[in-house]
This record gives structure tokens, sequence and C-alpha cells, in this order.
């Protein structure tokens, strides 16, 4: 397992090559990028902060609810501090397992656990202001 807290431009590639097992059918990635848009106003670019030792632990924590949940063999999380613009990626989260389904499934559960309980905070930029605001995650049943 790989998590990382940086203020460097996140790696698609290795947390796919880290999470690669010869048991491994899928690999599922998921990539945050920041958008120009939200609730209707011009964002200019996010600043993220965050308490990175805190959020390497939780990480490592929600890693380990999904291989008690489904049958992963690997999980790796990325995400970036500082200032991000409109394109650049924030959150990287990559899980493999032995099928496409399962790979998909905790992915996407991981992605709204780490929105809900780890230690990073987004500032969104628009044009006319700024503001602190928490990420929603998607609920599924």
């Amino acid at each position: 397992m790989l998590f990382e807290v940086t203020s460097g431009a996140l790696e698609p590639q290795r947390l796919i090559d880290h999470v690669r097992k010869d048991e491994s059918g899928a690999i599922a990635l998921f990539s945050g990028v920041v958008r120009n848009e939200n609730l209707g106003r011009r964002v200019l670019y996010l600043e993220y902060d965050a308490y990175p030792e805190m959020a390497r632990k939780v990480m490592r924590d929600i890693a380990e609810e999904a291989v008690e949940r489904w049958p992963v063999t690997d999980i790796a999380m990325q995400h970036r501090t500082g200032r991000l613009e409109i394109g650049e990626t924030s959150l990287l989260v990559a899980v493999s397992a032995p099928h496409r389904q399962e790979a998909f499934e905790a992915c996407h559960a991981r992605v709204d656990r780490f929105k809900e309980v780890v230690p990073i905070w987004k500032k969104e930029v628009w044009e006319g202001g700024e503001e602190w605001i928490e990420g929603e995650a998607i609920r599924h049943e």
C-alpha cells in the first residue's frame, strides 16, 4: 500500500505500477481534477492544505476498511497540497482486485470515504471571492 501527501505533481502510472499484482485482473484509477466552475462561479484555482502525518494514517485506515470488505490486492492514494490550477490533478486513488466489479466498487467507496474523513482542506478561489469548502461524497448502496 502507498499513501502520499505531496506538493509535487501526482503520478498515475506510479500508482498503477504499485498496485499491479499478478493476481490482479483489474485496476481502477480515480483521478480528481480541478475544474473551472462550481456552483455557477468561475473558479480561478484551488488551494489545498493538509495535516500530512494524520492524512497518511487515515488513508491507511480507509484502505484497510476496503481490504475487509472487498478482495482487493492493493490500494494506493496520493493527494496534492498547495495551489492547483485548472486541469491539474488533486487526488489519485488506485485499487487492484481480481475482478473489475470489486476494483470499481472499492475505488468508488474509497474516494467517497477519503472526502469524508481525510484531513485535507480545499479553498476555492473564484472571481470576486474565496471560500474553504468541503467535498461531497456520492452515496451508493
